[in-house]
C-alpha cells in the first residue's frame, strides 16, 4: 500500500516562505518522478512543480518559476517544495503526486492520470 503525506502547510501573510515535505512509504519509489499540484477553491487541481528520480529535472508551472523550488532525498523518500515570496494566489491544498513517469510528463499529463496521491495540505495566505 503506496502512502504519501504531506506537511508543511499553514497559514502565512503574503511575502512569507514555507516549505512542505511529502514522505513516502509503503513500496520502493526507484525510478519514480514525484511533484506537487494544488487545488484552490472552485478551481481544478493544477501542476506547480515536478522532479525526475536523479533529481537532475525539475519542471515548473510558470506561475511559481523563480518562487518555488523542488527538491528530493531518495535516502528519506521524501519531496520537498520550497516556498518563498507566496502571493495569496498561492492559496490552496497542496498535493504530492508520485508515478513511474518523467517530470517532464507530469508537467503537461492531465492530473487524473498520475496513480499515486497524497491527502493534501493547506497553503493559505493573507494579503
Amino acid at each position: 500500500q503506496v502512502q504519501l503525506v504531506e506537511s508543511g502547510g499553514g497559514l502565512v501573510q503574503a511575502g512569507d516562505s514555507l516549505r512542505l515535505s511529502c514522505a513516502a512509504s509503503g513500496r520502493t519509489f526507484s525510478g519514480y518522478a514525484m511533484g506537487w499540484f494544488r487545488q484552490a477553491p472552485g478551481k481544478e487541481r493544477e501542476f506547480v512543480a515536478a522532479i525526475s528520480w536523479s533529481g537532475v529535472n525539475t519542471n515548473y508551472a510558470d506561475s511559481v518559476k523563480g518562487r518555488f523550488t523542488i527538491s528530493r532525498d531518495n535516502a528519506k523518500n521524501t519531496v520537498y517544495l520550497q516556498m518563498n515570496s507566496l502571493k495569496p494566489e498561492d492559496t490552496a491544498v497542496y498535493y504530492c503526486a508520485a508515478d513511474l513517469t518523467t517530470a517532464q510528463a507530469m508537467a503537461v499529463r492531465h492530473y487524473t492520470y498520475l496513480k499515486h496521491w497524497g491527502q493534501g495540505t493547506l497553503v493559505t495566505v493573507s494579503s
